[in-house]
């Protein structure tokens, strides 16, 4: 098995006492990469007489590594361990968003013109005219991340109380890579039908809803009910955010072996939510020759225990009638797919992929096969992981996809803008040049969000579902209203 790196999503901090004797520190430090850990600073906090109180912030592989690391500083002659604590826990303590006012209340008249008696005339304009709540509020620029927390990151059902640090990060990326107002929904549900009237309920208040980490197949009747029944964007970002991300992927992979997206034959293992998604955006961008596969096998139409997502992919998928697991799928193949779970690929296999193969293993934080695993047939190697080169990740689709989608004033999400927007992802590689290891932009490359909304935005219009925002109507005194 391949050895997971130490990453900073499991940071510890050490503070600790240390004699002031030569040699002592560098004993420590030795001990902490003796034990695997990577040492990323070292603060003086204070001088005690004849010790020093020292913080050292180190990187571990997860927990249980991160016992072994502080029982390895425990065993240093002339060190004390006074106490451990846990970076990431620290970062979420109490939260990790607020809301702000824009302007400071601080005064009668202030307090005047925010809330009573002023904020009485603009509530009766939006009464008047409802259309005005997207002049004189914060819906036009507010998303709910909407969960019943059933399949939360790769940790499946826990509930909407541990899905709400997953949602609140979501929210902070929003804001600080979009400018949107995004707010954690996390609501305990049973079932599509009341998932569904939560969605309806707090329609009026956002101008787009993120559905997240909802499993399937209730994701599927969620977004479709509910895109049907609202005049705004839903965007199940597990479903399409992935297939967006991924598509990108696919347009620069392509380009760096030189295959056409029309003669690519393409395996497809996990056919949840974002499998489902990423076959049938790929198909519409015109990836022709798909397979199928989930835990049971290829996904073919002779399966009776298809539900009905699956069952739509076995119909317009495997033209050749391919039977088996896995491994009979990938016999040729020019890409693969994952979004399915750690370890279930076997180098052998891909082995017997084509020439110039196309490995896309997202399943996190450990891929359905390493990048270290590849044989010498792969050419394109990307995961979901940040530490290796071609990140996917859908965070390079969510911000600017809902920026356009607000700014543009969507009142739905099509295959059109979701095209649109894995192309513009695609084409800020394109304009940097492309490589095997450059398939995708960083997520912090500044270019990706207005590229994304500019592109969305022309799609929702063009497909008569948007128009580019009007400016806000100017304040007038009419009759006590605005």
């Amino acid at each position: 098995m391949v050895t997971i790196h130490p990453s900073a999503g499991n940071t510890l901090t050490l503070r600790v006492s240390l004699q002031r004797v030569p040699g002592t520190l560098g004993r420590l430090t030795s001990a902490l990469g003796a034990a695997g850990a990577l040492v990323d600073a070292i603060d003086i906090i204070d001088h005690q007489g004849d010790v020093i109180i020292r913080q050292i912030q180190v990187e571990t592989r997860g927990e249980a590594h991160g016992r072994e690391v502080v029982e390895a500083a425990r065993a240093v002659s002339g060190v004390e361990l006074l106490s451990v604590t846990d970076r990431v826990f620290d970062r979420h303590r109490r939260g990790k968003i607020e809301v702000t006012p824009k302007f400071p209340v601080l005064t009668r008249d202030d307090l005047s013109m925010a809330y009573t008696p002023g904020v009485g005339r603009v509530c009766t304009a939006i009464a008047e005219e409802p259309e005005r709540v997207w002049d004189y509020t914060i819906k036009p620029n507010s998303v709910a991340v909407l969960t019943d927390g059933t399949a939360v990151l790769g940790l499946g059902d826990i509930g909407p109380e541990a899905a709400m640090p997953v949602m609140e990060g979501k929210a902070m990326l929003f804001k600080q890579l979009a400018n949107v107002d995004a707010y954690p929904v996390c609501v305990r549900t049973s079932g599509a039908d009341e998932l569904v009237a939560v969605g309806k309920a707090i329609a009026p208040g956002f101008g787009g809803i993120n559905l997240e980490d909802v499993a399937a197949p209730v994701c599927f009747e969620v977004e479709r009910r509910l895109q049907d029944e609202l005049d705004i964007p839903i965007f199940h970002d597990d479903q399409h955010g992935t297939a967006v991300v991924s598509l990108a992927a696919l347009y620069g992979a392509a380009e760096v072996v030189g295959k056409r997206l029309q003669d690519l034959k393409v395996v497809c293992l996990g056919m949840g939510a974002a499998g489902v998604a990423c076959v049938k955006l790929w198909q519409e961008a015109g990836v022709g020759h798909f397979i199928g596969a989930d835990r049971r096998g290829i996904v073919s139409r002779d399966r009776t225990d298809l539900n009905a997502e699956k069952r739509s992919i076995a119909e317009t998928t495997n033209p050749e009638g391919v039977r088996g697991g896995l491994e009979e799928a990938l016999a040729g193949a020019d890409v693969f797919i994952g979004v399915s779970g750690p370890g279930l690929v076997k180098s052998e296999w891909v082995g017997a992929m084509a020439k110039d193969a196309i490995v896309f293993a997202m399943a996190n934080p450990i891929p359905e096969i390493m990048p270290e695993e590849m044989p010498d047939n792969v050419a394109v190697v990307a995961t979901g992981r940040s530490d290796y080169a071609n990140q996917i990740n859908n965070v390079l689709v969510f911000p600017g996809m809902f920026r356009g989608l607000l700014d543009g004033r969507a009142r739905s999400v099509d295959m059109s803008m979701k095209v649109a927007a894995a192309r513009a992802i695609a084409d800020i590689v394109t304009e940097d040049g492309v490589s095997a290891d450059h398939i995708v932009p960083s997520i912090f490359d500044a270019r990706v969000v207005p590229a994304v909304s500019s592109k969305v935005q022309e799609a929702a219009a063009a497909a008569g579902l948007g128009t580019r925002p009007k400016p806000a109507k100017t304040a007038v005194l009419k009759t006590g209203s605005v």
